[in-house]
């Protein structure tokens, strides 16, 4: 007799749908947030230098996670290809997360010291390069435009005071000197040889 009564009335339903999805991802999210291995960095892990931020904030702004997933899966298909699979500890320090989920190119979890810069140089440029079957687009004002690092030091301070990644004041400090005058493709090239380094 209830059942009937939930089954006619697509309002309850829906309301008793919403509370049964939100008990059962409670249930799977709440103890994430009090476990070490998903608070706490690995042992290995450094902050981004000055210029990795700002190249990290250009991968961002072309929308390279959009094609890019910088996740490998706990699957013998994915660490065979690229390399040990991801800890929720490489991450504690990433706002917002660059996990992805779509790949119409490869994992760049662990991409970095993979390649030299120049080849990033020349794939950036025009990857058909370097990957003749490449669909991916070219990128050549990032060797034009300059960085001034107006708002490095503000970056870095951000992820100190808010997301706890341990910044010295001297990072800080240094980090405008760090990067004016640099190219963005120097700074994008830094951010991906940075990319994996907790396991080198």
């Amino acid at each position: 007799m209830k059942h009937d009564l939930i089954e006619r009335n697509v309002g309850l339903l829906a309301i008793l749908i919403i509370i049964a999805i939100s008990f059962g991802g409670l249930a799977q999210i709440v103890p994430l947030l009090f476990q070490k291995e998903t608070t706490e960095p690995v042992d290995t892990l450094r902050p981004y230098t000055a210029l990795q931020m700002e190249g990290r904030d250009i991968y961002i702004r072309e929308g390279c996670h959009v094609c890019h997933s910088q996740m490998i899966r706990p699957f013998r298909s994915e660490t065979e290809r690229y390399g040990h699979y991801s800890l929720a500890g490489e991450q504690v320090w990433e706002h917002p997360f660059l996990w992805g989920s779509k790949r119409t190119g490869p994992d760049l979890a662990r991409v970095g010291q993979r390649y030299s810069d120049a080849w990033h140089e020349i794939h950036l440029m025009n990857p058909r390069d370097v990957v003749p079957q490449s669909n991916m687009p070219r990128f050549p004002w990032l060797a034009d435009n300059i960085l001034t690092g107006e708002d490095t030091k503000r970056k870095l301070e951000i992820f100190r005071n808010n997301f706890g990644v341990p910044y010295t004041d001297e990072d800080i400090a240094g980090a405008k000197e760090a990067v004016v005058g640099k190219t963005e493709m120097q700074a994008l090239i830094a951010y991906l040889q940075s990319l994996g380094h907790a396991f080198r």
